[in-house]
Order: C-alpha cells, then sequence, then structure tokens
C-alpha cells in the first residue's frame, strides 16, 4: 500500500496525537495565564511584561519558525525528517518549561532578566519541538480523508489539554500552592514537564513518514522560499493562523481578568448553587475525607465560575470537533471553516453587550461559542497540509517544513500578538496587579478586550478565506494527480 491510499490505525493517530496533548499542556497554559503570571504572580510590571512577551515571540517563534522549517526539511535520520525532532527536544523543551514557571526572588531587573532569559528558550524549543512534529502529519500519509481523521484524533487531545489547563488548572494551583500562586505554579509546571517527555516519546516511536519523496533534497533554500511567496493559499492560511491565535490569546488571557474583576460574584455565587456544583464540591470534600484525603476546593466564586465557564467551551467544542470531518468531507474545508469562524465570532461580541450579574447568559454564549469554533478546529492543521500538498502538485517539490512553518510563525506570532496587546490594554486602562478593587476603566478595558476587541481578528480571519483557492474540487485534483505521480 503506498503513502497515497495508507490507512493510520488508531494506534498511529493516537500516539501522534499525545505529542499535541504534552504541546497543549504548555501552549494553552500560555495562552490562558503568561500575562498574569507575570503580572500577579511574578510581579513584574504591565510595561515589563508586556516588552518579555512580544519580542521572545517575535524572536522565538516568528523569527526562528522558518528557520527551524528549512533545517527540519534537511534532516535525513534513518527515522525520517521530522519524527526525531519530536525525541531530540523533548526533555530540553521540560526543562525549559519549568525555569519559565519558577519565580527566583531576584530584583526588578533581575526579574526582567530571568523572565526573558527563560520564555526566549521556552518559545524557541516549541518551536523546535512543534512545528517538526506538525508537520510530521503532512508525511504520515497521502490521504486526504485520513489526514481530515488524523486531525480530529490530535484535536481531542488539544481539547483534553484545554480542560485541564482551563477548567481545573487555576483551582489545582490555589490547592496545591495552599493559596500561594507561586509555589502552585511551580509545582503543577513540574509534572506537566514529566509527562510530556513521556508523550513526546510516545509520539516518536508509534509514527511513520511514509511521503518521502527524493525530490526534496535537490530543492534549495531559495526555491522554497521562491515557491512560499507565490504559494497565495499559503499566504492566506499564514495570515488566517495568526489571526485566529491573536484571538484566542487576547480573549483566553483576559478571562481570568474578566472573573477577578468583572462578573458579579455574588451573582456568580447564586448560579453555582442554582446549578448545583457548590453542592457537589461540598460532597466531593465529604467523599474525600472520609478516604483520609484533604480536599480543600478554593472559596472563591471567581476561580470556580472561571473553570466552569470554561468547561462549558470545551465541552461543546469537543461536539463541534465530532461533526468537522463529515461536514469537511462534503462541503470542504474552506467553506466550513469559513462559515462556523463566523458564526463563533458572533457570539465572542455578544459579551460586549451583557452585564456584570447576566451569569447564565455569559455561559450560554460560551457555550454557543464553543459548538462553532469546535467544529473549525480539526480544519486548521489540515488545510496546512493540503497547502503542501498544492505546493508540491504546483511545484513538483515538496518542503512539508517549511510550508508548516505558517501554522507555526502564526501561531507563535498570533500568541505573542495577542498576549501582548493584553498587556497593552491592562495598562492603557489603568489595571494594577497589586489593588484588590479596579477602577471603573479598568474593568471596562477587560470587557472590551473579551468581545468587541477579540472579536475583530475573527471576523477578518473568515473574510480572507474568501480568497483561498483549495475548494473541495480541487482538494479532490490535487490528492488525485499527487497519487498517480507518486505511484509512478
Amino acid at each position: 500500500m503506498n503513502a497515497a491510499t495508507e490507512k493510520l490505525s488508531i494506534k498511529e493517530k493516537v500516539g501522534y496525537s499525545l505529542g499535541d496533548l504534552a504541546a497543549n499542556l504548555v501552549f494553552q497554559t500560555l495562552v490562558t495565564y503568561i500575562v498574569f503570571f507575570y503580572t500577579d504572580v511574578y510581579k513584574l510590571s504591565n510595561d515589563s511584561a508586556q516588552t518579555v512577551i512580544f519580542w521572545c515571540g517575535i524572536l522565538g517563534g516568528v523569527v526562528f519558525a522558518p528557520i527551524m522549517g528549512v533545517i527540519a526539511d534537511r534532516t535525513n535520520t534513518r527515522w525520517g525528517k521530522y519524527r526525531p525532532w519530536v525525541l531530540w527536544t523533548a526533555i530540553p523543551f521540560a526543562i525549559c518549561i519549568f525555569l519559565t514557571f519558577s519565580t527566583p526572588n531576584f530584583g526588578e531587573q533581575g526579574k526582567i532578566i530571568y523572565a526573558f532569559g527563560t520564555y526566549l528558550l521556552l518559545v524557541s524549543l516549541y518551536t523546535a519541538n512543534n512545528l517538526p512534529y506538525a508537520a510530521l502529519s503532512g508525511v504520515l500519509t497521502g490521504n486526504m480523508a485520513e489526514r481530515n481523521s488524523l486531525s480530529a484524533y490530535r484535536f481531542v487531545a488539544v481539547m483534553l489539554a484545554q480542560f485541564i489547563i482551563q477548567v481545573l488548572l487555576y483551582p489545582i494551583i490555589l490547592m496545591v500552592g495552599d493559596g500561594d500562586k507561586a509555589a502552585g505554579f511551580e509545582a503543577v509546571m513540574s509534572v506537566f514537564a514529566v509527562a510530556g517527555v513521556i508523550c513526546f516519546v510516545i509520539t516518536f516511536l508509534t509514527t511513520k513518514e511514509r511521503v518521502v519523496l527524493a525530490r526534496d533534497s535537490e530543492s534549495s533554500i531559495k526555491d522554497d522560499v521562491k515557491d512560499l511567496l507565490h504559494n497565495v493559499p499559503w499566504l492566506i492560511m499564514l495570515g488566517v493562523v495568526i489571526l485566529v491565535f491573536v484571538t484566542l490569546a487576547l480573549k483566553g488571557g483576559m478571562y481570568i481578568y474578566y472573573f477577578n474583576n468583572y462578573v458579579d460574584e455574588p451573582a456568580l455565587s447564586v448560579f453555582l448553587d442554582d446549578i448545583g456544583f457548590n453542592g457537589f464540591i461540598t460532597w466531593l470534600t465529604a467523599v474525600f475525607g472520609s478516604l483520609g484525603v484533604n480536599f480543600t476546593w478554593p472559596e472563591e466564586a471567581a476561580a470556580s465560575g472561571f473553570g466552569l465557564f470554561n468547561g462549558g467551551g470545551i465541552l461543546f467544542m469537543i461536539v463541534g470537533i465530532g461533526l468537522s470531518k463529515s461536514l469537511a468531507d462534503r462541503f470542504g474545508k474552506r467553506n466550513v471553516f469559513a462559515i462556523f469562524l463566523a458564526l463563533s465570532t458572533l457570539f465572542v461580541l455578544a459579551f460586549v453587550l451583557f452585564p456584570a450579574d447576566a451569569i447564565g447568559t455569559m455561559f450560554i454564549s460560551q457555550i454557543l461559542h464553543g459548538f462553532f469554533y469546535g467544529i473549525t478546529i480539526p480544519l486548521l492543521w489540515a488545510m496546512i497540509a493540503d497547502v503542501a500538498d498544492y505546493s508540491e502538485w504546483k511545484n513538483n517539490r515538496r518542503a512539508t517544513a517549511i510550508i508548516f512553518s505558517a501554522m507555526i510563525l502564526g501561531l507563535k506570532g498570533g500568541l505573542t500578538i495577542g498576549s501582548t496587546v493584553a498587556a497593552v490594554i491592562l495598562a492603557a486602562y489603568g489595571y494594577d496587579g497589586s489593588l484588590e478593587v479596579q477602577g471603573d476603566t479598568a474593568i471596562n478595558g477587560i470587557k472590551l478586550a473579551v468581545s468587541l476587541y477579540a472579536s475583530i481578528p475573527f471576523f477578518v480571519a473568515a473574510a480572507m478565506l474568501f480568497f483561498y483557492e483549495i475548494n473541495k474540487g480541487m482538494e479532490n485534483q490535487i490528492e488525485s494527480d499527487l497519487a498517480a505521480r507518486r505511484s509512478s
């Protein structure tokens, strides 16, 4: 069976997806907490936090991504081009996870230097690990339907990681650290570092590169760059990825501020009582107590509300992911992605209208956003793999990793821009992490950040997809032509 028709086993799909689980335990933490960690835990100033986040993201993600793509495409080992990088970077990546979320007691300048050095290393190693990992999906099989299936598997893993981080991490940090957020972050991220190494090793051992072209070695860096600059679908997907992750980083990073500062705490407490959450925690505490285990859930309503809010969105994202493959197979990835991304954005924008005590409405809007956005999630990576096929189809050369550098460059660029914008908004609206209660201006800035400001990049990304030419008909043509070319 050749690479164009190769069916991937469940073992290989699960093994590959564990790499995304490991990477997303870190990535989702960065999306959700990196601004909060620097401003409210490590106590950097808003200006220092945005400087660290911006420049480390640009250097370690945006600048380094295409360089890493060139390196990976020219790696040749008995294990393949991309699999070895997943293994080689596993332990250094784990060490940097621990260091980044440690809080040594330096002075202000020392803290800035330490944060800059550790975050730059973390972002760079994330790129060196995740870019080859992403490119690996393009060479496991040439079958586009199998890629859609693989994307569904891996994004179930992404949702699991997102559930752990956005629903459970903050309460766990408070419990493990006994109220000390710095100690809690350090302990939990140490566990994630070890788990990441295990998952990356499993990914390496269970996958196999099948799409291997002898012509890869004939292409020069100049050829690769020329192909990219003339590859309009690649340029469009680069823009889409950047915009999508700007929104994810902006709203994801601001939700914790939204619950801590905007959402009405008495109304939230009543809501948690009404849905039975507080009763469940009381029962759970009693059960653990009867087993001799000291289980103390954080008393802050904001911590519980924040987790449940994210959890509702994630659960319905998973439902959306389940529908993604069948919709994409029928209507094409481009059409499905554009339509459902636009629909999901409406429920982000709606937050600009919600008063602080409209808790149920907030949760319903988050659930609907999660469902519609979930349909788009598996398609992003599959579309990048299609772009790599498009490049090979047009140019008779394949440079998978540098094509996938669009995803990593866009992902890190979007994360960097979104997180930096979050820090800029906090500073512009007068947020002060040392205050127990923020002023009205700061609270309004937080509200606008998770609604109006966060919706703009999503809407622009959906509009850009109307210029993306790889529709359902072209997908079938590319797959057929490349299968014939490879078999001969």
